[in-house]
């Protein structure tokens, strides 16, 4: 996989959200001109875009926000349940952590901290702009 692609309103604020999970931000741009329009079927377009990397340079996140056109539909709200895009989840060293840093960004745990068996500890966030993300930190039970 190369990305995973999320359109936000303010990409200031999803970088400093995404950078408070431990994401780097790798780039940031903005892409127009009839070639871009003609991949994502929307004709002329503009959009700004910054690529965040994970720290283990795996995996990237490109977050886009569109100047033209402008969007059309939100699913920010979406139940967990919905159909189509559902999270994006992180493995993260400490998840309580993690957890409180984001709640004083304004991030909203959607359920709570569980732990699956001996295995994992995991838990669904809403971040900025309502974004759902999951966390997953891999216990040590061996």
């Amino acid at each position: 996989m190369d990305n995973v692609g999320i359109v936000v309103e303010s990409i200031d604020d999803a970088i400093s959200f995404f950078t408070e999970i431990g994401l780097k931000l790798e780039g940031r741009t903005i892409i127009e001109g009839e070639w871009a329009g003609r991949i994502t079927g929307l004709g002329a377009q503009r959009v700004e875009i910054a690529m965040m990397v994970t720290p283990d340079g795996h995996s990237r996140l490109e977050i886009s926000r569109f100047l033209t056109p402008p969007a059309i539909s939100d699913h920010r709200a979406a139940p967990v349940n919905a159909l189509g895009y559902l999270r994006v989840m992180f493995a993260v060293t400490d998840i309580d952590e993690l957890v409180s840093r984001l709640v004083r960004h304004g991030a909203k745990l959607v359920g709570e901290v569980v732990q699956y068996e001996d295995s994992y500890r995991l838990c669904y966030i809403r971040g900025t702009e309502g974004i759902l993300i999951g966390l997953a930190e891999q216990l040590n039970n061996k």
